[in-house]
């Protein structure tokens, strides 16, 4: 059952008139270094958002196993990277950023974690011109496309994305979706806020600010992705959005190893993991790698 407090924001967005513009984040970089220490130690894996690290975790692998070389847009401090790459050994993970502070956090990260499938680079995830033509069989990003100043940075972020995939390429890429009231972007953004830092509740906040609508995600994936990948979002409220292609059958260890994460997280945060389950699954997303294989889950249908 859904937390009673969602109730009110569900209703506001289900019945209400749109009145949030987006506001790009004032800082497209985040460079000061005291700044990235704090704000890494915040979203580190242990901290409130577990939860979600380990639904995007378990949901990227299903997509993204058994990809040679895997791109990452927008890592940031890799803290969801890291647990990625290694629940993928096999795959090795290039992780881009253009914050050169936030890649030296990254790099600490991963070898503090013992990682050696993964490498860093700075630069732009608009502008991809250091990899040549289809030259990842996987592209993923987490929480990183609301940072992009406009649409139109969206569509080069998406068009670099097809031209470095290759054909058979997997895709996952997944982001804050636009609200349609400020009123409901506070809600979210403090429901949290006496057991997160300061600082991460306003980076929380300024994020959903700068979502972009599902419809320019959808229509973006349309234009410049491949056919096989779908759009989907939380039910009713659009708070995050996944575009992605279809997910893959796990081998019977690594399906084991995703439900010790599940189990592992503690019960204040096991009740955010499975909301964010119900809200995909009721916003239809299938292919859920928590639940029985059925069939290979091609075939899916979503926004697109």
């Amino acid at each position: 059952m859904p937390k009673l407090s969602f109730i009110p924001i569900i209703f506001r967005e289900l019945i209400g008139q749109r009145t949030l513009q987006r506001e790009p984040e004032p800082d497209l970089v985040m460079a000061d270094e005291a700044q990235v220490r704090d704000y890494a130690r915040a979203g580190r894996i242990d901290g409130v958002m577990s939860a979600a690290y380990v639904f995007h975790s378990a949901n990227a692998t299903s997509v993204i196993h058994g990809a040679r070389r895997a791109l990452d847009l927008g890592c940031g401090p890799a803290t969801q990277l890291a647990q990625i790459a290694s629940l993928n050994p096999q795959t090795q993970f290039v992780g881009m950023d253009l914050s050169a502070s936030m890649l030296e956090s990254a790099r600490q990260h991963v070898a503090e974690n013992g990682l050696t499938n993964v490498e860093f680079v700075q630069g732009d995830i608009t502008d991809l011109a250091s990899f040549g033509d289809r030259s990842f069989d996987a592209v993923i990003s987490t929480m990183a496309l609301h940072h992009l100043p406009t649409r139109e940075h969206l569509n080069a972020s998406f068009r670099e994305i097809s031209r470095v995939l290759d054909a058979d390429g997997a895709v996952y890429l997944t982001d804050f979706g636009r609200l349609k009231s400020l009123r409901s972007v506070i809600d979210f953004a403090y429901m949290n806020a006496r057991n997160q830092p300061h600082i991460f509740t306003l980076d929380y906040e300024r994020s959903l600010r700068a979502a972009f609508l599902v419809d320019d995600f959808s229509e973006a994936a349309t234009q410049y992705l491949p056919a096989s990948v779908n759009t989907y979002r939380t039910f009713i409220v659009p708070l995050l959005v996944i575009v992605r292609t279809a997910p893959r059958q796990l081998p019977p260890e690594l399906a084991s190893q995703l439900a010790r994460l599940r189990q592992g997280l503690p019960r204040s945060y096991r009740r955010d993991f499975e909301d964010l389950r119900r809200f995909f699954r009721w916003g239809g997303l299938t292919g859920d790698p928590f639940e029985p294989a059925r069939g290979n889950g091609r075939g899916e249908a979503g926004l697109t």
